[in-house]
C-alpha cells in the first residue's frame, strides 16, 4: 500500500571531475575514467532520482562542466538547479559545494569519486546521507553500482517515499590526532609511511609502510585495504577495524601478496596484525608522513605522535537495493502515469537551470 511521503528535500549530485585520472594510471593499470562517462552517469542519476520522486535536484557547475552538460538537454518535471561555487579543480571546490548542498537540507547526497573524494565529503558533511558511487583509482568505500537506480534510490530517500533510517546504517572512520595539530580522518586506511614524502601520487612501497589502521579491510579490494583483508577480514558492517604492522624486507614477519593497486601486485612485509575494538587507539610516532585513503596529507616531526582510532561516526550510506525493495513493497512506481524525459516528451521546455 502506498504512503504519504514527508515532506521532500532535494537531491545533490557531486562529481568529481579530477577523479580517476591521476598518475597512478602511467604505473599501473588503472583505467581512466572519463569526463563522457561521469556526464552519462550524472545524466542517469539525475532522471532516477527524478523517478524516484525528486521535485529538486542539484548538481556542481566546475570547469570541464560535466554535470551541467549532463542536465542542459534533459526534459525533467523537476527543478534542476546548478550550484556555483567558483570551482577551481582543486578540493577546496569539493568542501565549498559540500557545505552548500548541507546548507540547502539535501536529503541525500550522490556522490562519483574514489575513497579520496569521499573522504573530503564526509569531512565537510560527516552524518550525510550518502550514495557513494565509484570512479576513482582506490574504490573500497565508494560502491558500484548502476547511476540509474543509484539516483532512484537518492529521490526515493530525498522525497520521503523511504525513510532515511530505514535503509542506512553510519559508516566507519579512521579518526586521528596529531600533537598539536588539527585532527584528521580516513574513510578506510590510514597509513604511517617511512621515507616517503607528501603529495606523491605513485603507488605505496610496501617496504616504507610502518602501520595501517584500517576501518575496513576488504580481501577482495585493491590498494591497502586487502593487507588487512588478507589476514584479518573486515567490512563495513562489522563493528572492528583491524592493525597492521610492515616493516622492510629484512625485517623480522612474513610475506604477503597484495595487489597495492590496479593490476599491481607487491610484497608487503607483516610483523604484526590484530582487529582493533571501535575506539580503541594505537600511537604513531614521527619522523613520518601520514597517508589517507591514498593520498599522503600530513607528516610527524621528530617526537611528534598520532592517535589513530576507528569510530563508527560517519556518513549515513544508503542502502540502494534495500530502499528500491521497500519502494517496491510499498508501489511507489506503480500508477505514476507516464514519466516525461529527454525521450519521451519533446514538447517539454526542459529543466529551470543554467
Amino acid at each position: 500500500m502506498k504512503s504519504s511521503p514527508a515532506q521532500p528535500k532535494p537531491v545533490a549530485i557531486l562529481a568529481n571531475p579530477l577523479s580517476g585520472r591521476d598518475v597512478r594510471r602511467m604505473v599501473a593499470r588503472a583505467s581512466t575514467t572519463t569526463h563522457e562517462a561521469k556526464r552519462d552517469q550524472v545524466a542517469r542519476a539525475v532522471v532516477g532520482a527524478v523517478a524516484g520522486g525528486a521535485q529538486h535536484v542539484i548538481v556542481l557547475r566546475e570547469p570541464f562542466r560535466i554535470s551541467t552538460s549532463a542536465v542542459e538537454n534533459l526534459r525533467l518535471d523537476a527543478k534542476i538547479e546548478v550550484l556555483d561555487v567558483d570551482a577551481r579543480l582543486e578540493a577546496a571546490d569539493t568542501v565549498r559545494a559540500v557545505h552548500a548542498m548541507r546548507a540547502a537540507d539535501c536529503g541525500a547526497l550522490l556522490v562519483l569519486g574514489g575513497d579520496g573524494t569521499h573522504r573530503v565529503v564526509t569531512q565537510a558533511w560527516p552524518d550525510a546521507p550518502m550514495v557513494p558511487l565509484s570512479t576513482g583509482t582506490n574504490n573500497v568505500f565508494p560502491m558500484m553500482c548502476e547511476a540509474t537506480t543509484a539516483g532512484a534510490a537518492a529521490g526515493l530517500v530525498a522525497s520521503g517515499n523511504v525513510a532515511l533510517e530505514e535503509v542506512s546504517r553510519r559508516a566507519k572512520r579512521v579518526h586521528v590526532q596529531i600533537d598539536g595539530e588539527d585532527d584528521d580522518l580516513a574513510l578506510i586506511d590510514a597509513v604511517v609511511l617511512v621515507g616517503d614524502r607528501l603529495g606523491s601520487f605513485l603507488p605505496f612501497d610496501p617496504a616504507r609502510m610502518q602501520q595501517i589502521v584500517l576501518a575496513r579491510a576488504e580481501p577482495g579490494a585493491v590498494g591497502v585495504s586487502p593487507i588487512g583483508g588478507l589476514l584479518h577480514p573486515c567490512g563495513f558492517d562489522d563493528d572492528f577495524g583491524v592493525l597492521v604492522e610492515c616493516g622492510d624486507p629484512e625485517s623480522e614477519g612474513r610475506d604477503l601478496l597484495v595487489p597495492i593497486s590496479p593490476g599491481l601486485y607487491r610484497t608487503a612485509r607483516v610483523r604484526h596484525s590484530q582487529s582493533l575494538e571501535l575506539g580503541e587507539a594505537i600511537t604513531a610516532h614521527g619522523p613520518a608522513v601520514l597517508a589517507f585513503d591514498g593520498d599522503r596529507s600530513r607528516s610527524l616531526v621528530e617526537g611528534q605522535c598520532a592517535r589513530l582510532s576507528v569510530l563508527r561516526d560517519g556518513p549515513h550510506i544508503i542502502d540502494v537495493q534495500r530502499t528500491l525493495a521497500l519502494a517496491a513493497e510499498r508501489e511507489v512506481f506503480v500508477d505514476r502515469g507516464h514519466f516525461h524525459d529527454a525521450y519521451t516528451d519533446e514538447s517539454n521546455e526542459g529543466p529551470s537551470c543554467c
